[in-house]
């Protein structure tokens, strides 16, 4: 079978090398265009468009299947499409222009987390089971028939870039059995069942920690926007970035944003318990032992601000009409970075100190 695959983030790659390796023809790659990276701005291929040069594919680059996209990719002469976080929608008559239409594999177990971000918003509402699903492109957002999902329980501790690098590898083999039925004409797809949430793409303020909240939330928010948007306190009128968090002890009780050394971590008080900072980076500086931070402040012992609370709109599992650039399976900005949260309890019992 004759396939056209498009993505662009590293999460799509282990897709891309597993239909590559059956014996189907992908005959295009379709992904985004070249985009600046890094401080001195370089411009630097996608992650499926380095992994498409290394397979000898031919490569499709565009940031909108526009008309000129359209014709490109139509004169392919694909029987069915393939998309996993290309970043764009697909619209008619694209749509409708392989033989078999198009499919998606979306990091979540349809009809939870709709949209651009499933696993960020999974992790923020603290759920324990999630997964990936295969179902057949419509023009609604994700919301076409299923033909195969698998079950993922989260990891103690696992941010959503360990996360998306294991459901990308479970939902590559998820894929390909997929197109081999639908090949074979074996495919049976089910219609979604059950109330949708959706999950749109989160920006910088979705990262800020909100410590009126108990420490379990606010652990579960910090995995979900861990590595990007990123998650952060605001300390001194400054963002200061949080690169590792742990679940604390509920002794000794602080009041939210209240904040205390605990040797070469800085202890911080919660609606209900502690968390644990480990690593920080603070404005304009590398990141570091949240200790050291600590210790090179000057004058009183520093507070965490609380954010303005979140809008009802905003907050996790909100559902409504989203914007359609969440669309088409996009997994919002996925970063390459991964660090991990885990209770630490009793671990600080015997090294709180004053501030030092």
């Amino acid at each position: 079978m004759r396939i056209v695959f498009a993505g662009t983030p590293e999460p799509a790659v282990p897709s891309l090398r597993a239909l590559a390796a059956t014996g189907h023809e992908i005959v295009g790659v379709v992904t985004r265009r070249d985009a600046p990276l890094g401080r001195k701005r370089v411009l630097t291929p996608s992650p499926v468009a380095v992994a498409a040069a290394e397979l000898g594919l031919p490569i499709v680059k565009a940031d909108r299947l526009d008309a000129d996209a359209t014709a490109e990719i139509a004169a392919l002469g694909a029987d069915l499409g393939v998309i996993v976080a290309y970043g764009g929608l697909v619209r008619e008559p694209l749509l409708s222009t392989p033989r078999h239409g198009w499919i998606n594999l979306h990091f979540s177990l349809l009809p939870a987390w709709r949209g651009a971000a499933p696993v960020q918003h999974a992790l923020i509402a603290g759920d324990r089971v999630t997964g990936a699903s295969v179902f057949q492109l419509v023009p609604a957002l994700d919301a076409g028939d299923v033909y195969g999902e698998v079950r993922y329980d989260v990891p103690r501790g696992a941010t959503a870039a360990d996360v998306l690098a294991d459901l990308a590898a479970s939902g590559a083999d998820l894929l390909t059995r997929v197109v081999d039925e639908i090949a074979a004409g074996t495919a049976v797809a089910v219609p979604q069942q059950g109330e949708p949430t959706l999950a749109p793409k989160l920006s910088l303020v979705d990262g800020a920690l909100d410590l009126r909240q108990g420490a379990d939330a606010v652990i579960d928010r910090f995995r979900g926007t861990t590595p990007e948007p990123g998650a952060h306190l605001t300390v001194g009128g400054q963002r200061l970035k949080v690169h590792l968090a742990l679940r604390g002890p509920d002794e000794p009780a602080l009041a939210p944003g209240e904040m205390v050394s605990a040797g070469r971590d800085v202890q911080v008080g919660t609606g209900e318990g502690t968390i644990v900072l480990r690593t920080v980076q603070p404005a304009g500086k590398s990141a570091m032992a949240a200790g050291d931070w600590w210790r090179g402040l000057r004058g009183d012992p520093p507070r965490a601000e609380l954010p303005e609370s979140r809008d009802a709109a905003g907050d996790a599992g909100a559902v409504g009409a989203e914007s359609a650039g969440a669309r088409s399976g996009d997994v919002g900005s996925v970063g390459s970075g991964s660090v991990g949260a885990e209770s630490v309890g009793a671990e600080l019992a015997g090294r709180r100190e004053g501030r030092s």
